[in-house]
């Protein structure tokens, strides 16, 4: 016997309740028309994901609750599985007093004909990294409940349930579930996909059942949610794998075993299938590993923009290898109409670097104009020249280019509407080599947690099939081009090096003792460290960017500004 499960991994977008729903429905009908009988949606799919502080507000919570009613009144015989806030407290009124001690849940809704059939609430919240569940949520009490659809048992669970040995999802299965579903709002990092797969596979052993894993897709601020929805049989082989990055809808017959269980709540006089399966749309492989972190660039990009309803990008050309490879991804993102390129030459600016950045825009077809700063920089000098006087020319002077540039661009953004995106990457952002008020300026940064070394394989895999990202940038030796002849090796150690540091320090958390006794200078590491330390300032005042690692700066590392304590 066989019971059609359909998947959709949707693209929600927090508090469009009613773009929210009718995305909802029309996976709802598509499902229909493919004669499922059950589909699963994403966690908190009526919200968006995550709604954060909003959920305090008691008017979010009945907006949410008047789509679930919504859903349900147009559901029809297919099971429907989709994430919602559920109230935990009988009555809720939006009085300060009553909202204080209101309890709500993250809740999975079943509909079906008509009803609302059951209801699930997740039992494990996750609180840690990108997570606060535990500021918003009170644990469901019963992680084992199964239902009927027609001969079939269903387990239900959320997202974090089933990343817990022994979870509400083996309960289930020990309980009598035929068939595993789990919803998701699972945020990527590089290698989250191979993690889930172990994990899923895992759990279908122990389980000897069928599992359904449903995964949101979209970037929300910092966050990007990369799909790879998944099918895996009794066995633990992928059935379906959905696309990664991109919304997509899927299904699949999957085989039962014999159910002993009665009486279930549920859908009791569903039909399901006793002749042989049909054969499901086939899967998406995975991405490889550049393709995979740059699409996730693209994506999250993309949706900051135009969920934030900026009408496009605009962003400074240096000639170097971070702002090429920003405009590149941004075009990939908005299409070339919605990005425009200024160069912004000071007296260090190199002739190379100009006439780079214009072929770089070029092949790209994105607008392009030059602004040189050279009559404003000395303006400026002049201006500081009496409380400069008896004193050598240094970092002040150089950052003044950089804040410059940054108050043209946002000139242009405020005149003209398109958001700044800033280039810097995560090995600048982390030692503080950018400047506040200046290169920092903008209002996303799409490499901000990306290593150098990173930004160099993601320029080469841009360019695996044509040269768009001039290859004279990605050779030339770095260089803020801020004085005379310099290059980054003046300030910093060989971006290999400093990359292999701050990958120990800041995403695996080592100690300074532990990374010189992988192979690296003491006094180099102390250096690097120390710098890191002390621009947590700089960091918590730049723009959000997408998270890429499991160590993002922001939500997934929280340090002190202020703060003494130096790693042994």
């Amino acid at each position: 016997m066989f019971i059609r499960i359909a998947g959709a991994q949707l693209n929600q977008v927090i508090g469009d309740f009613p773009g929210n729903r009718d995305r909802i429905l029309e996976a709802m009908t598509w499902a229909q028309e493919q004669e499922a009988d059950v589909l699963a949606l994403p966690e908190l799919a009526v919200t968006g994901y995550p709604p954060e502080d909003l959920l305090l507000r008691d008017a979010f919570i009945s907006a949410n609750l008047a789509v679930v009613k919504e859903l349900a009144a147009a559901s029809g015989p297919m099971l429907t599985v989709v994430g919602f806030v559920d109230r935990t407290d009988p009555v809720a009124t939006s009085t300060l007093e009553d909202s204080a001690v209101r309890s709500i849940a993250n809740a999975a809704a079943l509909l079906y004909n008509g009803e609302v059939r059951g209801v699930y609430h997740k039992v494990h919240l996750p609180n840690f990294g990108v997570f606060d569940e535990e500021r918003y949520f009170v644990p469901g009490v019963d992680p084992n409940p199964v239902w009927g659809v027609g001969d079939a048992t269903l387990g239900i669970s959320v997202c974090e349930d089933i990343w817990v040995e022994d979870g509400p999802p083996l309960l289930q299965a020990k309980t009598g579930a035929q068939v595993l579903i789990n919803i998701n709002a699972s945020p990527y990092h590089f290698d989250k996909h191979r993690q889930r797969v172990e994990l899923l596979q895992r759990h279908v052993a122990a389980a000897g059942v069928p599992l359904i894993y449903v995964n949101q897709v979209g970037g929300q601020d910092e966050l990007v949610f990369d799909g790879g929805s998944m099918i895996l049989d009794s066995s633990g082989g992928i059935v379906y794998q959905a696309r990664q990055f991109q919304e997509d809808r899927f299904w699949a017959d999957v085989e039962l075993g014999f159910n002993t269980l009665e009486g279930l709540p549920g859908a009791p006089e569903h039909t399901l299938r006793t002749s042989e399966a049909a054969a499901p749309p086939g899967s998406d492989p995975r991405l490889e590993e550049d393709a995979e972190i740059y699409a996730a660039l693209v994506l999250g990009l993309r949706d900051y923009v135009q969920k934030n309803e900026f009408p496009g990008v605009v962003l400074g050309l240096s000639g170097g290898i971070d702002s090429a490879l920003s405009a590149a991804i941004a075009v990939d993102a908005l299409g070339a109409d919605r990005v425009w390129g200024v160069s912004m030459p000071s007296p260090y600016s190199s002739e190379g670097s100009i006439n780079d950045s214009e072929e770089l825009a070029q092949r790209l077809r994105c607008r392009f104009d030059v602004l040189p700063i050279d009559d404003v920089f000395e303006n400026y000098l002049g201006s500081l020249e009496v409380l400069f006087a008896g004193t050598e020319s240094g970092v002040a002077e150089e950052n003044l280019q950089a804040r410059i540039r940054g108050a043209l661009l946002m000139a242009l953004s405020n005149k003209f509407g398109p958001m700044v995106l800033t280039t810097g990457n995560k090995s600048e952002m982390a030692v503080g080599y950018a400047t506040l008020y200046g290169d920092m300026v903008g209002g996303f940064s799409v490499l901000k947690d990306v290593l150098k070394m990173r930004v160099y394989s993601l320029a080469r895999w841009r360019n695996r099939e044509a040269e768009v990202i001039p290859q004279a940038i990605i050779d030339k030796p770095p260089s803020a081009e801020l004085r005379p002849d310099q290059l980054d090796t003046d300030s910093l150690p060989p971006y290999e090096m400093l990359d292999a540091i701050l990958e120990m320090y800041v995403e695996q958390d080592l100690s300074n003792r532990a990374i010189v006794g992988a192979g690296f200078d003491e006094v180099l590491v102390e250096r690097i460290t120390r710098l890191v330390d002390r621009n947590e300032y700089k960091r918590r005042q730049s723009p959000p960017g997408v998270k890429i690692t499991t160590k993002a700066f922001g939500k997934d590392r929280r340090l002190p500004i202020t703060n003494w304590y130096r790693s042994g």
